[in-house]
């Protein structure tokens, strides 16, 4: 009888083992760029944190990796079939070569049937939408190009924000007139000049301009593309730019100082700007006011498009995991209202909806109104090109704004280098 019993507790036993290495067996891997000094560091540890206690056996092994490594890191897994279950990419024609390689699973079907696609703000599933399928969900933040300025310094000069591409030559010359630069830019990384470029280029020619030469359904000499350089250099030679532009750090804060200083009137800007200016110099930030990009007379370009990405940091499942329910249910959990509210503490502003309702901000909350609004985002072209492309794309921003290249030639270079890519000559 002792026996028996031993026998049956030993088999109870290794039944509660067994049944608990099933229930560990699980694991999800997940690649981002989220280490210790990103925005999204502490949430998605949070967001792990909870998804495995309310999934037991279920781990998620994260690997972050620095934002420098990291596009090196993700291309060469997808090369060598070793990607990861959940991986970050920044959207646009980076994750599109990877759906265009089949290994990016197709949520559209779990995002509308589960009614989540309704949790994000239109503009942010477009960067991961490709020909009506979607491949990932926007998570850490809106990050999008808005002219900054100084109310205070307006009302000096006696000049109003403009609505018009005419009116923003003709406030630029009187601040001109008056020993002040009219735009801050610090252009030695080069995609900071390249704002301003998207910018005319789609307010010339809509956003189709860049699509169809993107898609090589057009090309890059089309006209809004010369017309744009042309706009740049009438700038450029007027003295609306910093001397010595290409020259000046836009990470060594060289433009913001120029605002601070009231040394410039404008600063075409991105939210990680202001978001800097906060802590460097709050005096100013809590004066500073943003508008649009404005429009073009006679352009194609909707005023409510905008340059910059719904997202930032955009979350996709690869078709080799093996458990694609469970890393859909992980994403919500990036993107529930916990998450929400860690990465607007942590000074993000996620592109969900609601996000608007813990904002204390008057500029981030026009910022997320902005998105809202927007017809069209443009994903910046350093970051849709790919990457041979994309670099030479901010090389000839340098000759652009440093008169070194005429718009012909800065049209025509990139032109050749996306023949030569795709092998069409």
């Amino acid at each position: 009888m002792k026996k028996s019993i031993r026998f049956l507790f030993c088999v109870f036993l290794l039944t509660i083992l067994a049944s608990t290495t099933i229930l560990a067996q699980i694991e999800l891997i997940l690649w981002d760029h989220q280490t210790e000094a990103e925005p999204g560091h502490e949430m998605i540890k949070d967001a792990i944190a909870r998804f495995e206690a309310d999934h037991p056996g279920v781990k998620i092994r994260h690997v972050p990796t620095k934002n420098d490594s990291y596009k090196v890191k993700l291309q060469v897994a997808m090369a060598a079939n070793d990607e990861p279950d959940i991986f970050m990419t920044w959207g646009g024609g980076g994750l599109k070569s990877y759906v265009d390689a089949g290994k990016v699973y197709d949520m559209t079907d779990m995002l509308v049937n589960s009614g989540y696609i309704n949790r994000f703000i239109p503009a942010g599933i477009e960067t991961v939408s490709f020909d009506g399928r979607h491949y990932g969900v926007p998570v850490i933040s809106i990050s999008g190009a808005f002219f900054g300025y100084r109310p205070s310094m307006f009302e000096k000069y006696g000049v109003e924000v403009p609505e018009t591409w005419e009116e923003l030559v003709e406030v630029a010359q009187v601040f001109i007139d008056n020993g002040v630069i009219p735009f801050a830019l610090a252009n030695a990384t080069k995609w900071t000049g390249s704002l301003y470029y998207m910018y005319l280029v789609d307010r010339i020619g809509g956003p189709e301009t860049f699509q169809k030469a993107f898609n090589r359904e057009g090309s890059f000499t089309d006209e809004p593309f010369i017309k744009a350089g042309e706009m740049i250099q009438d700038l450029v030679r007027m003295g609306a730019f910093p001397k010595g532009v290409n020259g000046l750090r836009e990470d060594q804060g060289q433009a913001r100082m120029l605002l601070y200083t009231e040394r410039a009137a404008m600063y075409l800007m991105l939210q990680s700007a202001y978001s800097l200016m906060k802590s460097e110099n709050p005096a100013v930030a809590e004066e500073l006011d943003i508008f649009r990009f404005p429009m073009v007379e006679g352009g194609k370009g909707n005023p409510t498009n905008l340059i910059g990405s719904a997202g930032n940091n955009y979350y996709s499942i690869s078709n080799k995991c093996k458990h694609k329910e469970l890393a859909f249910k992980f994403l919500q959990y990036i993107t529930d209202d916990k998450a929400q509210e860690m990465l607007v503490k942590s000074g993000a502003m996620p592109p969900t909806v609601g996000t608007d309702r813990l904002l204390d901000d008057e500029v981030n909350i026009k910022m997320y109104q902005f998105f809202s609004e927007a017809e069209h985002v443009q994903l910046y072209y350093d970051q849709t090109l790919p990457p041979e492309l994309a670099e030479v794309h901010k090389d000839t921003m340098h000759g652009l704004f440093g008169l070194t290249m005429t718009p012909e030639e800065v049209a025509n270079t990139l032109e050749e280098a996306a023949r030569k890519y795709y092998n069409e000559d």
